[in-house]
């Protein structure tokens, strides 16, 4: 077994003189740094006094797990001679607000549109979503289902 370490920083840009002082009273912008990549500016989401420019964590989490469906996919697909040429997945995700302000996902589908190069690769090439989600990091993370509707067609 192997075991992996991640790094990220994690920097409040929000406070806009008096800090946390009243709710109103600071942003709720930040950025996600990973040394040697891209900042990422950050926010909450706007229903919770989020800057709607900025990326939030709902978004960030719901990219991950398409993310990383897509590319065990394309691993998968390359090893069993499904040739791939695009991928465009629009994931929703489905996170509950409690009374208390608490919250939690839900449910998670991932709408992946995929282009193979011939039509007797489209059942193996839907069959193969099974076994990503199986494989998948961040699926395997999470304790709702994750649901997938592919469409798959060929060039």
């Amino acid at each position: 077994m192997k075991n992996h370490q991640y790094k990220a920083t994690i920097t409040w840009t929000g406070n806009k003189g008096s800090g946390t002082s009243s709710y109103r009273d600071f942003e709720r912008a930040h950025e996600i740094a990973v040394e040697g990549k891209s900042v990422i500016p950050a926010s909450s989401d706007p229903a919770f006094r989020g800057d709607k420019t900025r990326y939030n964590p709902e978004e960030l989490f719901l990219a991950s797990i398409s993310s990383c469906h897509m590319l065990w996919y394309l691993h998968l697909c390359s090893e069993a001679g499904v040739v791939v040429i695009d991928y465009v997945d629009n994931a929703t995700g489905i996170m509950l607000e409690e009374a208390n302000g608490s919250g939690r996902f839900t449910a998670v589908t991932l709408y992946p549109q995929v282009t193979v190069t011939a039509n007797s690769m489209i059942e193996k090439a839907n069959e193969l979503h099974h076994k990503a989600n199986e494989y998948c990091f961040i699926a395997n993370s999470c304790n709702f289902p994750i649901h997938h509707c592919p469409i798959t067609k060929s060039q």
